[in-house]
């Protein structure tokens, strides 16, 4: 190995409230609950810049869009993402590919599992079949599981220009 490739772990939750829909990776998903945070609350894309930014020494999404911020209230994560990619590319790399697991009682993710890699490749710049995406509830047990909370982890891979190919 060259040193030109690096792996980063992303999390992130955030609780459930009644409301309308979910927004996963940039994709409504229709709900009864929503996501409550300062900015639109996506745990996926916030997990994933987390990781992309951990991968390449960038820090993490609090210290670039705090949520003392009024700037970033209700701030679309898809800015987040964009943001964490482009500190990436500046340092001279890629993202090779990404898994993504969210933890969510309901509603189930698995109809909408195709927009939500499409949705994700698209904003990394990588083939859908580089992304992977899967959804565990928590089988009833804990905040996952009574409905309270969604999770999302991300790891994610990212190699020297040239090498992502």
């Amino acid at each position: 190995m060259n040193g030109l490739t690096r792996i980063g772990l992303g999390r992130d939750s955030h609780r459930l409230g009644p409301g309308g829909a979910l927004l996963i990776a940039g994709v409504s998903i229709p709900a009864d609950v929503r996501a409550i945070g300062h900015s639109d609350a996506d745990v996926v894309l916030h997990a994933l810049a987390d990781a992309l930014l951990g991968a390449v020494g960038e820090g993490d999404i609090g210290m670039l869009f705090p949520d003392t911020d009024p700037a970033h209230r209700g701030l679309d994560s898809r800015v987040i993402l964009a943001e964490a990619r482009r500190r990436a590319e500046g340092r001279g790399f890629a993202v090779g590919n990404a898994d993504i697991v969210v933890e969510l009682e309901r509603p189930k993710l698995a109809p909408h599992r195709e927009a939500i890699r499409e949705s994700l490749a698209a904003q990394l710049g990588i083939p859908v079949d580089r992304v992977g995406f899967s959804a565990k509830t928590g089988e009833g047990l804990g905040p996952v599981g009574e409905g309270r909370l969604i999770a999302a982890t991300a790891v994610v891979l990212v190699v020297g220009r040239g090498e992502a190919r």
